[in-house]
């Protein structure tokens, strides 16, 4: 049976005459990293969802769990179910990484996690005062103090954003153990690429609702997103602007290249085949490219597609 860490029941956020947050609901399954995509002023990160769910604000409308737990009332029983990691910290500018450790530490009733601050490639700026960090430094500090704990939940507000490569993949890789252990995660992200690689199932928001969600193949097999076929031949027997094929909505030419959008890349792809052979001439190279994650986002933004 589904175990659902995190439940989101018709969830209504309000500002003055601002319906920030409008009914949306979703459940989160124990050991999963789901993600939420949206513009900024969706309603995902002061999530109003997120900063809800951390028992930050309190819901104007629908409920909220978290481990069976109500965030907006239950922060005591709350705050060592749950890692948090936001867009921006308040932390004291001179309070240097080992005080900063040893704090959230003592806050949570563990040993500090130095071990974290040395992983996350902080291990030379122990005794520096956190205005003397990088972006990048402040927000690996920030990941190392979220997970310090162990907590069995984890909120992660764009973790990557300002990060190095080697950082982000220490990220991903420290993730995916969590993952295995059952930690489970809600990953608010900008990175069309980080989300695809890390989360199981999406939710993109859009002004203030659940446009659409489901696994990555999901999202890009819906849609009116259009499959890419790039095709080069030696004898450039594709030249020809009037050449038509079946399911092609779009043509166009790059470089060496003939490009085709299609509605049903079977067809297509048989047809074209079966073209170049029947005028003699060589393929040379044929691709394939599905909608990406980012053209489907775009498309459910920029067009309000439905779930």
């Amino acid at each position: 049976m589904n175990e659902f860490v995190i439940q989101v029941r018709d969830f209504r956020k309000i500002y003055g005459d601002i319906v920030a947050v409008d009914g949306i609901s979703f459940e989160v399954q124990r050991g999963e990293i789901f993600g939420l995509l949206g513009p900024n002023g969706a309603g995902k990160t002061s999530t109003l969802t997120l900063e809800s769910l951390e028992g930050l604000r309190t819901p104007d409308g629908g409920s909220l769990r978290v481990m069976d737990v109500d965030p907006a009332h239950q922060s005591h029983k709350l705050r060592n179910l749950i890692g948090v990691q936001l867009q921006t910290s308040g932390l004291p500018d001179n309070i240097n990484l080992d005080e900063a450790m040893k704090f959230f530490c003592a806050y949570h009733g563990v040993v500090p996690r130095y071990d974290l601050l040395d992983r996350f490639g902080l291990k030379e700026k122990r005794r520096i005062q956190y205005y003397q960090l990088s972006a990048g430094q402040q927000r690996r500090l920030g990941l190392a103090l979220a997970v310090a704990h162990n907590p069995p939940v984890l909120f992660l507000d764009e973790p990557t954003a300002g990060l190095d490569v080697a950082s982000r993949i220490e990220l991903h890789n420290l993730l995916r153990e969590l993952q295995k252990a059952g930690t489970t995660t809600i990953l608010a992200t900008h990175d069309m690429a980080e989300a695809n690689d890390m989360a199981g199932r999406l939710a993109i928001l859009l002004h203030g609702k659940i446009a659409a969600t489901g696994t990555p193949l999901e999202l890009t097999a819906t849609g009116a997103g259009f499959t890419k076929v790039s095709v080069h031949t030696k004898g450039s027997s594709l030249s020809d602007p009037n050449l038509s094929f079946p399911a092609v909505s779009k043509r166009i030419v790059k470089d060496e290249y003939v490009i085709y959008y299609s509605t049903d890349i079977g067809p297509t792809v048989s047809a074209i085949i079966t073209y170049v052979e029947a005028q003699k001439d060589t393929l040379v190279d044929l691709r394939v490219e599905r909608p990406s994650l980012e053209d489907r986002f775009l498309e459910i933004t920029t067009t309000g597609g439905a779930r």
